[in-house]
Protein backbone atom coordinates (compact mmCIF):
# COMPACT_ATOMS: atom_id res chain seq x y z
CA UNK A 1 0.00 0.00 0.00
CA UNK A 2 1.39 3.37 -0.96
CA UNK A 3 2.50 5.48 2.15
CA UNK A 4 1.67 8.73 0.17
CA UNK A 5 -1.97 10.42 0.72
CA UNK A 6 -3.77 9.32 -2.78
CA UNK A 7 -6.72 12.00 -4.17
CA UNK A 8 -9.07 11.01 -6.88
CA UNK A 9 -9.99 14.22 -9.39
CA UNK A 10 -12.42 14.28 -12.09
CA UNK A 11 -12.98 16.24 -15.02
CA UNK A 12 -8.94 16.61 -14.36
CA UNK A 13 -7.86 17.37 -17.75
CA UNK A 14 -8.41 21.43 -17.79
CA UNK A 15 -9.90 24.21 -15.71
CA UNK A 16 -10.71 23.75 -12.07
CA UNK A 17 -10.17 19.82 -12.21
CA UNK A 18 -6.60 20.61 -13.60
CA UNK A 19 -6.24 22.98 -10.98
CA UNK A 20 -6.85 20.82 -8.23
CA UNK A 21 -4.83 18.08 -9.70
CA UNK A 22 -1.91 20.40 -9.91
CA UNK A 23 -1.87 21.78 -6.19
CA UNK A 24 -2.64 18.36 -4.83
CA UNK A 25 0.34 16.55 -6.32
CA UNK A 26 2.73 19.54 -5.53
CA UNK A 27 1.85 19.44 -1.87
CA UNK A 28 2.41 15.47 -1.88
CA UNK A 29 -0.37 13.53 -3.28
CA UNK A 30 -0.64 10.61 -5.75
CA UNK A 31 -3.33 11.64 -8.53
CA UNK A 32 -5.81 9.82 -10.13
CA UNK A 33 -7.38 11.77 -12.88
CA UNK A 34 -10.19 10.91 -15.12
CA UNK A 35 -11.69 12.94 -18.00
CA UNK A 36 -13.03 12.01 -21.16
CA UNK A 37 -9.82 14.34 -22.96
CA UNK A 38 -7.44 11.32 -24.11
CA UNK A 39 -4.96 14.12 -22.83
CA UNK A 40 -5.59 13.14 -19.59
CA UNK A 41 -3.28 10.30 -20.29
CA UNK A 42 -0.14 12.34 -20.67
CA UNK A 43 -1.14 15.38 -18.06
CA UNK A 44 -1.66 12.43 -15.26
CA UNK A 45 1.81 11.05 -16.18
CA UNK A 46 3.64 14.60 -15.90
CA UNK A 47 2.17 14.84 -12.22
CA UNK A 48 3.53 11.54 -11.54
CA UNK A 49 0.11 10.19 -11.68
CA UNK A 50 -2.43 7.84 -13.07
CA UNK A 51 -4.94 8.88 -15.69
CA UNK A 52 -7.91 6.95 -17.06
CA UNK A 53 -10.40 8.40 -20.51
CA UNK A 54 -13.68 8.53 -18.76
CA UNK A 55 -16.84 9.77 -18.48
CA UNK A 56 -18.55 10.94 -15.03
CA UNK A 57 -22.12 9.92 -16.64
CA UNK A 58 -21.11 6.04 -17.23
CA UNK A 59 -21.23 3.90 -13.86
CA UNK A 60 -18.73 1.50 -15.17
CA UNK A 61 -16.47 4.04 -15.89
CA UNK A 62 -16.68 5.72 -12.45
CA UNK A 63 -15.84 1.90 -10.77
CA UNK A 64 -12.77 1.52 -13.49
CA UNK A 65 -11.47 4.43 -11.72
CA UNK A 66 -11.91 3.72 -8.24
CA UNK A 67 -10.40 0.20 -8.54
CA UNK A 68 -7.72 1.11 -10.78
CA UNK A 69 -6.52 3.37 -8.01
CA UNK A 70 -6.56 0.82 -5.44
CA UNK A 71 -5.21 -1.96 -7.42
CA UNK A 72 -2.33 0.82 -7.90
CA UNK A 73 -2.13 2.09 -4.89
CA UNK A 74 -3.91 0.77 -2.05
CA UNK A 75 -6.08 3.85 -0.55
CA UNK A 76 -7.94 6.33 -1.42
CA UNK A 77 -7.79 9.69 0.75
CA UNK A 78 -9.23 12.22 -1.06
CA UNK A 79 -11.76 13.03 -4.18
CA UNK A 80 -12.39 15.92 -6.12
CA UNK A 81 -15.42 15.28 -7.59
CA UNK A 82 -15.48 18.63 -10.52
CA UNK A 83 -17.57 19.00 -13.55
CA UNK A 84 -17.33 20.20 -16.64
CA UNK A 85 -19.80 23.55 -17.02
CA UNK A 86 -23.04 22.66 -17.72
CA UNK A 87 -24.85 24.32 -20.68
CA UNK A 88 -27.17 27.16 -19.94
CA UNK A 89 -30.39 26.79 -22.26
CA UNK A 90 -33.45 28.46 -21.47
CA UNK A 91 -35.54 26.38 -18.86
CA UNK A 92 -38.63 25.52 -20.50
CA UNK A 93 -36.24 24.11 -23.67
CA UNK A 94 -34.41 21.87 -21.67
CA UNK A 95 -35.35 18.36 -22.20
CA UNK A 96 -35.96 15.34 -20.33
CA UNK A 97 -32.91 13.58 -22.13
CA UNK A 98 -30.92 16.91 -21.48
CA UNK A 99 -32.22 17.24 -17.53
CA UNK A 100 -31.19 13.34 -17.33
CA UNK A 101 -27.66 14.02 -18.73
CA UNK A 102 -27.03 16.85 -15.89
CA UNK A 103 -28.40 14.96 -13.00
CA UNK A 104 -26.01 11.97 -13.88
CA UNK A 105 -23.33 14.25 -14.12
CA UNK A 106 -24.19 16.64 -11.57
CA UNK A 107 -25.56 14.59 -8.91
CA UNK A 108 -25.32 11.04 -9.34
CA UNK A 109 -21.98 10.95 -10.20
CA UNK A 110 -21.49 12.43 -6.82
CA UNK A 111 -23.44 9.84 -5.01
CA UNK A 112 -21.63 7.16 -6.85
CA UNK A 113 -18.42 8.05 -6.11
CA UNK A 114 -19.50 8.08 -2.71
CA UNK A 115 -20.62 4.42 -2.87
CA UNK A 116 -17.01 3.28 -4.18
CA UNK A 117 -15.15 5.16 -2.03
CA UNK A 118 -16.68 4.98 1.28
CA UNK A 119 -15.76 1.26 2.42
CA UNK A 120 -12.01 1.37 1.51
CA UNK A 121 -11.84 4.91 3.51
CA UNK A 122 -13.44 3.41 6.51
CA UNK A 123 -10.84 0.99 6.06
CA UNK A 124 -8.26 3.51 6.23
CA UNK A 125 -9.53 5.03 8.53
CA UNK A 126 -11.03 8.41 7.24
CA UNK A 127 -10.84 10.65 4.24
CA UNK A 128 -12.69 13.58 2.78
CA UNK A 129 -14.79 14.31 0.01
CA UNK A 130 -14.69 17.80 -2.24
CA UNK A 131 -17.53 18.75 -4.45
CA UNK A 132 -17.19 21.98 -6.39
CA UNK A 133 -20.67 23.36 -6.94
CA UNK A 134 -21.32 27.15 -7.87
CA UNK A 135 -22.82 30.51 -6.09
CA UNK A 136 -25.60 30.31 -7.65
CA UNK A 137 -26.67 26.79 -6.23
CA UNK A 138 -29.09 28.57 -3.58
CA UNK A 139 -29.91 31.25 -5.06
CA UNK A 140 -31.42 29.95 -8.78
CA UNK A 141 -30.69 32.43 -12.30
CA UNK A 142 -32.65 31.18 -14.87
CA UNK A 143 -28.93 31.75 -17.07
CA UNK A 144 -27.63 28.66 -15.28
CA UNK A 145 -30.92 26.29 -14.56
CA UNK A 146 -28.84 23.06 -14.10
CA UNK A 147 -26.82 24.72 -11.27
CA UNK A 148 -30.36 25.85 -9.22
CA UNK A 149 -31.66 22.58 -9.60
CA UNK A 150 -29.14 19.63 -9.51
CA UNK A 151 -26.17 21.07 -7.57
CA UNK A 152 -28.78 22.82 -4.84
CA UNK A 153 -29.50 18.69 -4.81
CA UNK A 154 -25.72 18.05 -4.51
CA UNK A 155 -25.33 20.35 -1.71
CA UNK A 156 -28.19 18.35 0.42
CA UNK A 157 -26.43 15.22 -0.36
CA UNK A 158 -23.32 16.73 1.01
CA UNK A 159 -24.90 17.11 4.26
CA UNK A 160 -26.60 14.09 4.47
CA UNK A 161 -23.46 12.06 3.33
CA UNK A 162 -21.48 14.34 6.26
CA UNK A 163 -24.31 13.01 8.89
CA UNK A 164 -24.05 9.18 8.02
CA UNK A 165 -20.30 9.26 8.27
CA UNK A 166 -19.10 11.43 10.25
CA UNK A 167 -18.20 8.59 12.80
CA UNK A 168 -15.83 6.98 10.54
CA UNK A 169 -14.03 10.31 10.12
CA UNK A 170 -15.27 10.79 6.50
CA UNK A 171 -15.84 14.41 5.16
CA UNK A 172 -17.76 15.42 2.74
CA UNK A 173 -17.81 19.32 1.74
CA UNK A 174 -18.97 21.07 -1.30
CA UNK A 175 -17.15 24.76 -2.35
CA UNK A 176 -19.14 27.23 -3.97
CA UNK A 177 -17.26 29.63 -6.49
CA UNK A 178 -17.94 32.54 -8.20
CA UNK A 179 -16.30 33.45 -11.28
CA UNK A 180 -12.51 31.19 -12.14
CA UNK A 181 -10.58 31.17 -14.94
CA UNK A 182 -7.15 32.48 -16.25
CA UNK A 183 -8.55 34.83 -18.41
CA UNK A 184 -11.23 36.78 -19.01
CA UNK A 185 -11.26 35.34 -22.41
CA UNK A 186 -12.50 32.14 -21.18
CA UNK A 187 -15.46 34.13 -19.60
CA UNK A 188 -16.56 35.57 -23.27
CA UNK A 189 -20.49 34.91 -22.78
CA UNK A 190 -20.93 35.56 -19.40
CA UNK A 191 -21.92 38.49 -17.61
CA UNK A 192 -18.95 39.31 -15.84
CA UNK A 193 -19.29 41.78 -13.07
CA UNK A 194 -17.13 44.84 -13.07
CA UNK A 195 -16.33 45.24 -9.57
CA UNK A 196 -14.47 41.99 -8.94
CA UNK A 197 -12.91 42.66 -5.47
CA UNK A 198 -9.16 41.86 -7.58
CA UNK A 199 -10.24 43.00 -11.08
CA UNK A 200 -10.11 39.45 -11.91
CA UNK A 201 -12.05 36.33 -11.05
CA UNK A 202 -9.68 34.25 -9.11
CA UNK A 203 -7.12 31.32 -10.94
CA UNK A 204 -7.62 27.72 -11.30
CA UNK A 205 -3.97 27.40 -9.02
CA UNK A 206 -5.96 30.46 -6.65
CA UNK A 207 -9.06 28.27 -6.07
CA UNK A 208 -7.65 24.99 -5.78
CA UNK A 209 -5.65 26.14 -2.56
CA UNK A 210 -9.36 25.94 -0.98
CA UNK A 211 -10.10 22.51 -1.89
CA UNK A 212 -6.36 21.58 -0.47
CA UNK A 213 -7.27 23.57 2.22
CA UNK A 214 -10.50 21.56 2.59
CA UNK A 215 -9.01 17.90 1.98
CA UNK A 216 -6.52 18.73 4.69
CA UNK A 217 -6.01 17.86 8.03
CA UNK A 218 -6.54 21.45 9.25
CA UNK A 219 -10.12 21.35 7.79
CA UNK A 220 -11.08 18.30 9.99
CA UNK A 221 -13.54 19.68 11.87
CA UNK A 222 -15.50 21.06 8.42
CA UNK A 223 -18.11 18.62 7.37
CA UNK A 224 -21.60 18.84 5.35
CA UNK A 225 -21.25 22.64 4.71
CA UNK A 226 -20.90 24.45 1.45
CA UNK A 227 -18.69 26.83 1.28
CA UNK A 228 -18.93 30.29 -0.75
CA UNK A 229 -15.59 31.37 -2.37
CA UNK A 230 -17.65 34.11 -4.07
CA UNK A 231 -16.38 37.60 -3.02
CA UNK A 232 -19.82 38.15 -1.03
CA UNK A 233 -21.97 38.24 -3.86
CA UNK A 234 -24.81 35.63 -2.77
CA UNK A 235 -27.36 37.24 -0.65
CA UNK A 236 -27.54 34.93 1.25
CA UNK A 237 -25.83 34.65 5.06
Amino acid sequence: MSQKKVAIVTAASRGIGAGCAKELAAQGYTVSLMARSPSILNFANELGGIGLQGSLTHSEDLQRLVSTTLDRFGRIDAVVNSFADPPRPDLLSITDAQWTAQFEMLFLSVVRLARLVTEPMQRQGGGAIVNISACDSQEPSLGTPFSGTLRAAMEGFTKLYAKRFRGDRIRMVSVAPFFVADSMDELEGWDVPSDLMWSRPATYAEFAKTVAFLLSEDAKFITGVTLKVDEAYSAAI
